[in-house]
């Protein structure tokens, strides 16, 4: 098995633990060769800390140790964390953008608005108590490009911007997502139909106000352009810089790349996480985050070690097999607390 990438070079063996030297390496997580490994266990040789702490590495591991949410000032109010607006929702998909927005609540965000479709605004207004819905004007049961307008001015005072969960597809929310992409000035986070959206317009992340962070499964990243021909590590890290992006590649061990070159493999997450509605979750999670964090790639590693840990805590509990994308939302509070100093 290829350290660097993952790759397995001829065969590997499947095993029930392996034992590395000095440090984890990069293969040890990455598939294929992370399924490879089992239980890791790193064993010192005697390398000085003082050269280890030397070296210049650009892909980290996201574990416990690596995460950390401050404490609240005792005097704050919910304008210190955040305005946060989701996008989303349509007349085939009604409980997406109710997953992000009820995930995003629970990550802390101040204030959470949902966008919706005015078709199915009285489906989604019944299901909100912590969420403020927004009615937006709609075609064929789908967000209409004439709803660009009002998103953009009710951005002018909005920290952060999910766009994607259940929005659907058609020329209307194409329309829609690239006049928000050219002009808003918040931070932007494409989802799902989000980033259906942009297949084909790829060069407009290169022209956003801020970086965008993007969270395609493999399926949506070929859509983008992407390949992981060569690996997902540097799949993943390519796109990034070429595009001027915060990219999460999600699957198993889920990466997070920046534009800047930084690199996180993350650790947690289970099976029982594979279905649909958990990718809603994790994009308003990190929705909920990003206003709350200086740093938005931290951030969104962040988000995506959260909500693996949420699953795993979900897992313990129901099973992986009857765990729900609710399940998660539900097990955020204890995941939060064990990350919080």
């Amino acid at each position: 098995m290829e350290a660097d990438t993952g790759k397995i070079l001829g065969c590997a063996v499947n095993a029930r633990e392996t034992v590395t030297f000095t440090g984890a390496k990069p293969g040890h997580f990455i598939l294929p060769g992370g399924l490879c490994t089992g239980r890791l266990q790193v064993c010192p040789i005697g390398v000085p800390e003082a050269l280890l702490s030397g070296l210049d590495s650009n892909v980290s591991a996201l574990t416990e140790k690596d995460v950390s949410l401050p404490r609240r000032p005792r005097d704050a109010h919910k304008g210190h964390f955040g305005k946060v607006l989701i996008i989303g929702g349509s007349a085939d998909y009604t409980g997406a953008p109710i997953l992000a927005s009820e995930a995003c609540v629970r990550s802390g965000a101040g204030l959470v608005s949902l966008g919706i479709p005015e078709v199915i605004y009285p489906i989604t207004a019944v299901r909100t108590r912590e969420v403020m819905p927004v009615s937006l004007p709609c075609n064929a049961g789908r967000v209409s490009a004439k709803a660009a307008e009002a998103v953009l001015e009710r951005l002018r005072d909005t920290d952060v911007c999910l766009i994607g969960p259940g929005l659907g597809r058609g020329q209307d929310v194409t329309d829609f997502v690239l006049s928000i992409l050219r002009e808003a000035k918040c931070q932007i986070i494409l989802d799902a139909d989000g980033i259906n959206a942009i297949s084909g317009h790829i060069s407009i992340l290169r022209d956003t106000v801020r970086p965008c962070v993007l969270t395609p499964h493999d399926g949506e990243f070929a859509r983008l352009g992407g390949s992981t021909a060569d690996g997902r590590l540097a799949a993943a890290h390519g796109f990034a810089q070429q595009n001027r992006c915060i990219l999460v590649l999600k699957g198993y061990r889920t990466l997070i790349s920046s534009h800047d070159g930084r690199n996180w493999v993350n650790t947690t997450g289970n099976p029982g996480m594979a279905t649909g509605g958990s990718g809603d979750v994790l994009g308003g999670i990190i929705a909920g985050l990003c206003p709350q964090l200086p740093d938005t790639a931290e951030a969104a590693a962040f988000g995506v070690y959260l909500h693996g840990l949420a699953g795993d805590l979900a897992a313990e509990k129901f099973g992986e097999y009857s765990m729900t994308p609710t399940d998660l939302i539900g097990m955020l509070p204890d995941a939060f607390k064990s990350v919080t100093r």
